[in-house]
């Protein structure tokens, strides 16, 4: 999987580099994120912006991981999500609790200061 993690004002991000997000590549996206919680990352972000599809496997791993990362004190925010990625969101109500910005920078500038 095509993955990258760094960090940026205090807030982990990590930029998914492929244009499907699905099983088989689920396992390794939610071990890498499941990691910075455990870790004591407690600020995430999940940049999408290269995702064109996600299947509704996807959308219960986001809100795995949402419930992971509110359990350990922390948020998980996504960012570049495109419209048919958008569109599975909207019709899980995934959108109602997963907070979405249009790209990286506003996303990291929701966050507030470090």
């Amino acid at each position: 999987m095509n993955l990258t993690t760094d960090r940026s004002r205090g807030i982990s991000i990590v930029r998914v580099n492929e244009a499907r997000l699905m099983y088989p590549l689920l396992s390794e996206f939610a071990g890498a994120v499941t990691s910075l919680i455990r870790s004591g990352e407690r600020r995430v972000l999940v940049d999408l912006s290269a995702v064109t599809y996600a299947d509704s496997a996807t959308i219960g791993c986001l809100m795995d991981l949402y419930r992971q990362a509110i359990a350990a004190g922390g948020s998980l925010r996504l960012a570049g999500v495109q419209k048919q990625v958008e569109t599975i969101l909207t019709m899980t109500g995934a959108q109602e609790l997963l907070e979405i910005h249009p790209d990286a920078p506003s996303a990291i500038r929701s966050f507030g200061a470090a």
